[in-house]
């Protein structure tokens, strides 16, 4: 039987995926920024995942698959300190800048 995943047993989680793409040449910078941000914000109150993915056939762009146990804990989070530190090095390393990043909030329903 396959493990289940957060929201199997608790709907009301509020699950991110935040996507985002290196400028060519800033893949391997961005990455090891990305994982600097997992560590900190897995001791967060509120976190129950923090996985960080890279495209299989894209090795420029990167997603976040979170599921947190309310959007109030989403808020503390983005206002924490290492990322709002990292938010202000997205110009340097996403195509398109801070646009660069799409952040979906969802809700699993079935």
């Amino acid at each position: 039987m396959p493990t289940p995943t957060p929201t199997e047993n608790d709907r009301t989680l509020l699950t991110v995926v935040a996507k985002m793409t290196a400028l060519p040449g800033k893949e391997q910078e961005l990455r090891a920024e990305l994982e600097q941000l997992v560590e900190p914000t897995l001791a967060e109150d509120g976190v129950v995942n923090y996985d960080l993915h890279v495209a299989v056939d894209d090795p420029a762009t990167f997603v976040f698959y979170e599921n947190w146990q309310s959007p109030g804990h989403l808020e503390a989070h983005l206002a924490n300190s290492h990322l709002v530190e990292f938010a202000g090095k997205l110009d340097e390393y996403l195509v398109g800048g801070a646009d660069g990043l799409v952040i979906t909030q969802l809700q699993r329903i079935k």
